[in-house]
């Protein structure tokens, strides 16, 4: 039977720590949360790779380092509201609900939702939800959000998403550009957002966030 909390003190141990992630609630709940109850069946055993795992419908389990960094350089408190785009089957939002308040989950795939629901009730993350609606128009009714996290690659990042943050709140988007990415950290100050270069990270991009195609004669 294959020890899957070993599995999550290694990924801790040697994917997360090496990349300068070392702040405890990061750390305690990556070490909770069982990344493989948060995956299709048949790749429960892949749940712990050093790399992002396709979800199918353009949904990505990003990588742990990449997903520590990204909360590491939110530094989401106690008493935040959270909105997670493209929670797929709910990891993320498990995992950032054991460091917020409250977490908005967003998954427009109703398969999707429904098993992160069920999972994330199942893993005792009475703080968390998952809107079903599309991802780029997030979930205004819910906000608005001290903090933003985006789980998958973004080439255009919708306006309704940034209008639902709030005055001093925090984003973190992976942009893409082809094959290259680079996730950054946006602080919005009135209406304005001020971005910030944190680390090179890469993910699938997400439906509704693609640039649009542009033609010339």
């Amino acid at each position: 039977m294959t020890d899957f909390a070993e599995r999550r003190r290694m990924m801790v141990d040697t994917q997360v720590r090496p990349s300068d992630v070392t702040k405890y609630p990061i750390i305690e709940a990556l070490l909770a949360v069982a990344r493989e109850d948060f995956v299709p069946d048949a790749q429960r055993e892949a749940a712990y790779a050093d790399r992002n795992m396709d979800l199918g419908a353009g949904r990505t389990l990003i990588e742990a380092r990449t997903l520590a960094k990204m909360l590491d350089a939110l530094d989401i408190q106690g008493d935040e509201l959270v909105l997670d785009v493209g929670c797929g089957l709910g990891y993320s939002t498990a995992v950032t609900a054991r460091m917020a308040e409250m977490v908005i989950g967003v998954e427009e795939d109703e398969m999707m939702s429904s098993d992160a629901q069920a999972q994330l009730a199942e893993a005792g993350a009475d703080n968390a939800i998952v809107h079903v609606g599309p991802l780029a128009e997030g979930a205004a009714e819910h906000g608005p959000y001290d903090v933003i996290l985006v789980q998958g690659g973004v080439e255009d990042l919708p306006q309704a998403l940034l209008d639902q943050l709030k005055d001093g709140g925090r984003i973190a988007v992976i942009f893409m550009s082809g094959a290259l990415g680079e996730v950054k950290i946006g602080h919005k100050r009135g209406t304005q957002i001020s971005w910030r270069f944190a680390f090179n990270a890469g993910a699938l991009v997400m439906p509704g966030f693609e640039k649009d195609a542009t033609f010339a004669l």
